[in-house]
């Protein structure tokens, strides 16, 4: 068989460094996509909260308790909810789940940006500025539900607990979640939470918020550049840090 013409060899050669150099190029912008949403969603999600705080109208299930907290121990409910995070993260060891990047940033994250949002947002005294309050909130919320869950960095640490429970007790995920959140919203509202319509509106209007959301967001593969979202998603998600 004759040699191969040295210069075909040296294009092949260039073809192929071309490839890698190329290849390597979209995972560094994949990867920085992905982490860019993961951090841009967390920081919205403590943001949404902040303003269904000063809406004064209910809170989601979690931020009732850590309201609750926060008013019968003088710390900002920031705080409350990053302590809180990290003891929810502690009970994923006996559940056996495995925390990943976006885990562990959840629980400071979030805290961190309510409690500046909360410095920064106007207060609501009537309900001409309470209710857009809400429903900016409630919007915004789903906006980084969206963001987060696809960037595929791992759950948050309220998640894994429920989907830990599942795994532990055989139970249906949609029946951990309903009995965490009632002792959470009952024990919450009991220490000065406040549940209200706000808390309501947001249970029925979050599910189909964070799957419109978990699509727009949907971060496309490296290797073959189709749109994917995190395994489960969005059926099974608990939507929430």
């Amino acid at each position: 068989m004759p040699p191969k013409p040295q210069g075909v060899t040296q294009q092949a050669t260039t073809t192929t460094g071309g490839r890698t150099l190329s290849t390597q190029g979209t995972t560094k912008r994949h990867l920085v996509r992905r982490l860019s949403q993961l951090y841009i969603g967390l920081a919205l999600y403590g943001a949404s909260s902040a303003l269904l705080v000063q809406a004064g109208l209910g809170l989601e299930p979690w931020n009732v308790l850590h309201q609750g907290l926060a008013e019968r121990t003088g710390l900002t409910i920031g705080v409350v909810s990053i302590i809180v995070g990290a003891a929810v993260l502690l009970l994923w060891i006996p559940l056996r789940q495995r925390p990943g990047l976006g885990t562990v940033s959840n629980v400071f994250v979030v805290g961190i940006a309510m409690d500046g949002t909360l410095a920064l947002a106007p207060e609501a005294h009537t309900l001409a500025v309470q209710i857009p309050l809400l429903l900016a909130g409630i919007l915004l919320n789903g906006v980084a539900t969206g963001l987060y869950i696809a960037a595929r960095f791992g759950p948050g640490p309220r998640d894994g607990l429920m989907t830990g429970l599942h795994l532990r007790t055989g139970r249906s995920i949609r029946l951990m979640r309903t009995a965490v959140e009632i002792v959470v919203v009952v024990t919450g509202f009991a220490l000065g939470g406040t549940v209200g319509v706000g808390t309501l509106l947001y249970a029925v209007s979050i599910g189909p918020l964070a799957q419109l959301f978990l699509r727009v967001f949907a971060v496309p593969s490296a290797s073959d550049g189709s749109a994917v979202v995190a395994t489960g998603q969005p059926r099974r998600a608990i939507l929430r840090p």
